[in-house]
């Protein structure tokens, strides 16, 4: 069984500390951060493989590529509410905030009860984790019906006014992925962005018109067309 200290040394050993005012730049936090690549992670977390208890040890030790390793080797059907709550409080940054939704918290059986209760926090990185889930939600859960995502667009336009850059373009990013997922799906979230359109909010238009290009794009139809969904 791999110690927490053999997995940390895996980690040093892949650090590139002259990313990291690169990486600063992009909005990442820099604090205790040793620049390695989501590559480089994937690769320590496949050689680790699944192991629960040394991504919980794993979180504690703080680093962000730490966190994001543990992300991508803790057990969904283990982790618990409280470990959820615990995690999202703890980003402080938003690569962290989108690798572990992506990596784990997407596959949770919590997932669409967090989403609720996250999208309503005042938090800046709680909040986008909530949006930032129902993006991953809607790229990856094949079996959620439409009914969900449908039920997404009022938190989606309750969000929208919200000014700050992490927050915008995660509300931004779960409208255009719903809209992706399919040709009634696109419909409703044009409409949505449509109406965000005329808001008088700034980061509300930001959202719509981007979400607009994208949906309306050449790209996204000739997807969903060739679908047939």
């Amino acid at each position: 069984m791999t110690t927490l200290a053999d997995a940390l040394a895996m980690i040093q050993a892949q650090a590139r500390p002259a990313e990291v005012a690169g990486m600063a730049r992009f909005g990442m936090a820099a604090e205790g951060r040793l620049g390695l690549s989501v590559p480089a992670m994937r690769r320590i977390a496949k050689t680790l493989g699944p192991d629960h208890g040394l991504a919980l040890k794993l979180w504690r030790a703080g680093s962000p590529e730490a966190r994001m390793v543990a992300s991508m080797i803790a057990d969904p059907e283990r982790l618990t509410e409280r470990q959820m709550d615990a995690w999202v409080k703890d980003f402080n940054s938003w690569d962290v905030c989108d690798q572990v939704c992506q990596n784990l918290f997407e596959r949770s059986p919590y997932a669409w009860r967090k989403v609720r209760a996250w999208a309503r926090r005042e938090e800046e990185f709680v909040k986008r984790a909530a949006f930032a889930l129902i993006a991953c939600l809607a790229w990856h859960d094949r079996e959620a019906g439409d009914e969900r995502f449908l039920q997404m667009l009022p938190l989606i336009k309750r969000a929208a006014p919200d000014e700050r850059n992490f927050v915008k373009k995660a509300v931004n990013w779960a409208l255009r992925n719903i809209g992706k997922r399919n040709r009634a799906l696109n419909r409703a979230a044009l409409a949505a962005a449509r109406e965000l359109g005329q808001s008088e909010a700034r980061a509300a238009r930001w959202i719509a018109a981007n979400a607009v290009r994208e949906l309306t794009g050449a790209a996204v139809q000739g997807r969903l067309k060739a679908s047939k969904r």
